[in-house]
């Protein structure tokens, strides 16, 4: 072999691996996701009972860490429930206090009535989940 034969081998940049995990988690997300076909594993909780009404006070909430939700009561007899990641980097929301759902990590806020940001650095919403309320029972669908 020649000297002109042998190419010096350049580790990629980091804009090619930062590209690359970002192109890898969108195919693991949808792979997550699956079809109509194929049961979702976020249904695995589904017709989980989370609390009783009484459970979650006016204005506050609370997190149900293994199912990943947060569920709260904005006014009176009605609730709510988000995704209880964060938007900004994952951490899962702690505190839910006059309305207000705090992240513990970078101090995002979101609006427990409809889980928009009120505080970045978080700029998208919480996602929403859904629950059923019959009776004094409050149920993941």
């Amino acid at each position: 072999m020649t000297s002109e034969s042998l190419q010096p081998i350049s580790a990629p940049s980091r804009r090619t691996v930062v590209a690359a995990v970002g192109v890898a988690g969108i195919a693991v997300a949808l792979t997550a996701c699956g079809s109509e076909d194929e049961p979702s594993s976020e249904s695995a909780d589904a017709g989980t009972v989370l609390a009783k009404t009484s459970d979650i006070p006016e204005g506050g909430g609370k997190v149900f860490a293994a199912q990943g939700v947060v569920v709260t009561q904005p006014e009176a007899g009605t609730y709510k429930a988000f995704s209880s990641k964060c938007t900004h980097q994952g951490c899962a929301v702690k505190g839910i206090a006059n309305n207000v759902i705090t992240c513990p990590c970078h101090n995002s806020q979101f609006s427990a009535a409809d889980g928009s940001v009120q505080k970045g650095p978080a700029t998208q919403p919480l996602a929403a989940a859904e629950i059923t309320v019959d009776g004094d029972s409050i149920t993941l669908a």
